[in-house]
């Protein structure tokens, strides 16, 4: 048995890298545990002691959103192998994605038709999403030159809710913005309606950019220019590597750090 806690059950990314993880574990003779915490970290930390409990499983697989000191003392606690899926931690076993790297690539690619950006991310406690994403998309700005307020950078969730939300804040601080790079797809979907039902065109007055690549990124309209993480071969590398540690030995912590493409659609201009 090997037991997956998952941040929710709704994500499009997180179906792909469960899809990954059950693939190779199923083929290796381990039943999948579920365990879905609606992004609850008190709720991570619960069923990482429970797992710490009775021989419950033999392994477990993390996909990452925040560490704070109880998730490290509840991991330390664990006797079984772990591997961190989706966020780098010091001293484990990970797979994640470059969020630096693949965020700097896309504001640099949008911003050769863009001189006036906005941001809209999420809380930095979620390393890889927010912080990672945040600091790539300003070292871009800053590497061409251009100075990104403060007032045009904010902080939503994950839902298109959000993203719409914060997008209207931007539109009422009449900043000028030609182009608004989001954290995620979702907030993008939010920020495509809100500039829709404004009137404001994209991508010829805004350019709109996420990340992620999920589906409904390709039947949108327009359709929107995003980043393409490789999710289930993540979840298929995190299998292997647990199935290596319930079988082997070896202690020694490895990362391995996912590529990505950016792939340009019809919400940023050519």
């Amino acid at each position: 048995m090997a037991g997956v806690v998952i941040p929710k059950i709704n994500s499009a990314s997180v179906g792909r890298m469960v899809a990954g993880i059950s693939s190779v574990l199923n083929e290796a003779g381990y039943q999948v545990l579920l365990a879905n915490t609606d992004n609850d970290p008190e709720r991570e930390v619960g069923f990482l002691r429970l797992f710490s409990e009775g021989g419950r499983v033999d392994g477990v697989i993390l996909i990452g959103t925040v560490f704070t000191r109880a998730h490290r003392e509840a991991i330390a606690s664990l006797p079984v192998p772990l591997v961190v899926l989706d966020q780098e931690l010091a001293g484990q076993w990970c797979i994640y994605q470059d969020d630096f790297g693949a965020l700097y690539q896309l504001t640099e690619q949008v911003l050769e038709r863009g001189e006036r950006p906005a941001y809209i991310g999420v809380l930095e406690d979620d390393v890889a999403a927010g912080k990672r994403r945040h600091e790539g998309f300003l070292a871009a700005c800053r590497d061409r030159g251009i100075a990104c307020p403060p007032e045009a950078q904010i902080v939503a969730d994950f839902s298109v809710d959000a993203g719409y939300t914060a997008c209207e804040q931007l539109l009422e601080r009449k900043l000028g913005i030609d182009t608004i790079v989001c954290a995620t797809d979702s907030i993008a979907y939010g920020a495509l309606t809100c500039l829709r039902e404004a009137d404001i065109a994209v991508p010829e007055a805004v350019q709109v950019a996420g990340v992620g690549d999920s589906e409904l990124s390709q039947v949108i309209t327009p359709r929107l220019t995003t980043v393409s993480y490789h999710y289930k071969t993540s979840g298929i590398e995190a299998a292997k590597m647990l199935v290596g540690l319930m079988t082997s030995s070896d202690r020694i912590p490895r990362e391995i750090k996912m590529g990505f493409e950016v792939i340009p659609r019809d919400s940023t201009r050519a």
